[in-house]
């Protein structure tokens, strides 16, 4: 990777860009109930996604500073699972999003599995750090 990509992936920035571009499983899940549903499910995912992220990402960093052994490795993906699905419903469901299983089970499949990679790496950087 170049430096600037590096960077960019590394940043706040570039998870946040990253996860709301993610928002076409939320278009896809509501595509039978006309293009302003659709489009408003779309763009209330993308900017959840992109927020819960802003937010996993602070959080996993933190948890990973304050936290030893497997509790570093295990405890930040349980809190983002719980968070993520609990926002993820509550402004769903505010929103009035039609197919709310489909639009959320991917964000939530996703930020779950984002948490576990990111926790990791963080876990094996601080493991081979003396």
């Amino acid at each position: 990777m170049t430096g600037a990509v590096r960077r960019l992936a590394g940043s706040s920035l570039g998870h946040m860009a990253g996860a709301f571009l993610a928002m076409g499983g939320a278009l896809f899940a509501n595509r039978d109930h006309g293009l302003s549903r659709m489009l408003t499910a779309g763009a209330v995912q993308g900017m959840l996604s992109a927020l819960i992220t802003l937010f996993l990402k602070s959080m996993i960093e933190r948890l990973a500073r304050n936290l030893e052994g497997a509790a570093a490795l295990f405890a930040p993906p349980a809190v983002a699972i719980a968070v993520s699905a609990t926002l993820l419903l509550a402004v769903h469901l505010l929103a009035s999003t039609p197919e709310l299983a489909g639009t959320i089970a991917l964000p939530l499949l996703v930020s779950t599995g984002y948490a576990a990679l990111y926790s990791y790496s963080l876990y094996r950087k601080e493991q081979r750090t003396p």
